[in-house]
């Protein structure tokens, strides 16, 4: 079974070789921050310069779906995600019982840790988040002694899975990561695989993108409202981040060309978390944003915007992978 992995690409960096078992994928590394166990071969390798990852914050599930997590650690900044495949002989604690011992040596601070019955975990890790989606994958196999073999797309697997959550690094340039290592395929290859995904803070790169106020009028005329996307919000925060200029002045002109246009600015969230904190949030953001248009240099007269926060109640995607919450996640201009 192909597992697949969560993350959208945005600006996405991606090694495309393939390598032979055995033998490293080209031009793939070990990340700094955590090398390899001793005589593993790095199977796979996928590098975002920049893009959105979750993590789960704990090993805890929605009563109402067991693969489904409480609650998510979203992040942002440079996520690698890597796959090695042990030596053969190596059993699967000793992999573990290193590797845990190495990020313990380095400072790791661990958010949660699993190492007994870790496969409900396992499955809603594969299954909400899907680690292994869009993954560039070594193109050959893992064998067995017998001769058979699997595809090293199903290397990852709930066979005597352990997991752990956690930060290493130095306050304010903390990466996050998330080690798994099971049996590779199953318990006939004799073989043990481990995936280790570092996200590590990184600011975006602005001035990417302009937006032009007729684009802006061209979707009110057509739908009566428009995403925002060039509003930018640190996760679970309301502030308006600086990259979120371009997007106001944007607005600003719009509404300075029509004046007799009033609009709603309207919050939306995904459905990770509470809903009642999610309608908080979505409120919050929508009242920066008019909060930012109101004031100096813009100064549109308040009464000809509303906030509005709808949580996740006007979802434009599913919410089953980050691709589509972070479609969720938005601020939309409707007209009133």
């Amino acid at each position: 079974m192909l597992h697949r992995s969560m993350l959208a690409a945005l600006l996405l960096a991606a090694f495309t070789a393939h390598a032979a078992p055995g033998a490293d994928l080209p031009g793939a590394a070990d990340h700094p921050l955590i090398k390899r166990f001793a005589g593993s071969w790095l199977a796979g390798q996928r590098v975002a310069d920049w893009d959105a990852a979750a993590v789960p914050a704990a090993p805890e599930y929605q009563k109402a779906d067991k693969y489904k997590f409480k609650e998510l650690v979203e992040l942002e900044g440079k996520v690698t995600q890597t796959v090695y495949i042990a030596p053969r002989g190596k059993a699967a604690l000793e992999v573990w019982r290193n590797y845990q011992q190495a990020l313990n040596a380095a400072g790791f601070k661990p958010r949660f840790v699993c190492e007994r019955d870790c496969s409900d975990l396992y499955f809603a890790w594969t299954r909400q988040l899907q680690p292994t989606k869009g993954f560039v994958w070594a193109k050959g196999d893992v064998d067995t002694p017998t001769g058979s073999r699997y595809s090293l797309t199903s290397a990852l697997a709930h066979d005597d899975g352990r997991m752990l959550v956690g930060t290493l690094g130095k306050p304010g340039q903390q990466a996050t990561v998330l080690l798994y290592t099971s049996l590779a395929a199953n318990a006939t290859t004799g073989l043990v695989a481990t995936y280790v995904q570092v996200i590590e803070p990184k600011a975006m790169a602005t001035g990417q993108v302009t937006v032009d106020p007729a684009a802006l009028q061209a979707g009110l005329a057509a739908e009566g409202r428009v995403t925002l996307t060039g509003l930018f919000f640190d996760t679970g925060r309301t502030e308006l981040k600086p990259e979120s200029q371009a997007q106001l002045d944007a607005m600003a002109e719009l509404l300075k060309s029509q004046p007799a246009l009033k609009a709603w600015i309207v919050g939306h969230t995904d459905n990770v978390g509470g809903f009642e904190a999610n309608e908080k949030l979505s409120l919050a953001r929508a009242q920066a944003v008019v909060a930012a248009l109101t004031a100096a240099p813009y100064k549109v007269d308040a009464r000809r915007l509303t906030a509005r926060g709808l949580a996740s109640l006007a979802p434009v995607a599913g919410n089953g992978d980050e691709a589509g919450r972070a479609k969720n996640r938005r601020v939309e201009l409707v007209a009133q």
